[in-house]
């Protein structure tokens, strides 16, 4: 077995390319996706009111906690069944959770529903937040370690 490279500074370096690249699409197209809201955020901070509203604000709440809780049950069954599914799981209940914390503090409207918004915000959804990311992580390193611990044709190990 080959020992562990270390980068500068004592950290683990990341592991050195693979034969597997995304398609080359990928890059552009998402580096575009970016460029292009650039300008469009603009539009929307200088367009949009700063109140409004809609007929459905109770569904649109009430649906988003739902998918919330659907995404953290499949991250507590990916982990209860070591299912490869963990790493996505936990990433896309990481994401909403950081949502549903930033859309409630800029939403309150009154003090105390801002206090109560912030203390759900630093207590529970961001906290839990990291935990999922770093749980996604972990489990994505571990899912990994197998592959790159097989031999590789020629007979010598690929980490």
């Amino acid at each position: 077995m080959s020992e562990a490279r270390v980068a500068p500074g004592g950290a683990a370096a990341p592991p050195e390319p693979g034969p597997w690249r995304p398609p080359g699409w990928v890059v552009p197209l998402f580096g575009l996706a970016a460029l292009v809201l650039v300008p469009w955020i603009v539009v929307l901070v200088e367009a949009l009111p700063s109140a409004h509203r809609v007929t459905h604000w109770d569904v649109a709440w009430a649906g988003f906690d739902v998918v919330l809780a659907l995404l953290l049950l499949a991250v507590a069954l990916a982990a209860w069944r070591r299912s490869p599914w963990l790493p996505g799981a936990a990433t896309a209940s990481a994401s909403l959770l950081v949502v549903d914390a930033w859309f409630d503090v800029l939403t309150a409207s009154t003090g105390a529903e801002l206090a109560a918004a912030a203390l759900e915000a630093g207590l529970v959804e961001l906290p839990l937040a990291v935990i999922c990311l770093l749980l996604a992580r972990d489990t994505e390193r571990r899912l990994l370690q197998p592959l790159l611990r097989r031999p590789r044709p020629g007979g010598r190990l690929s980490a």
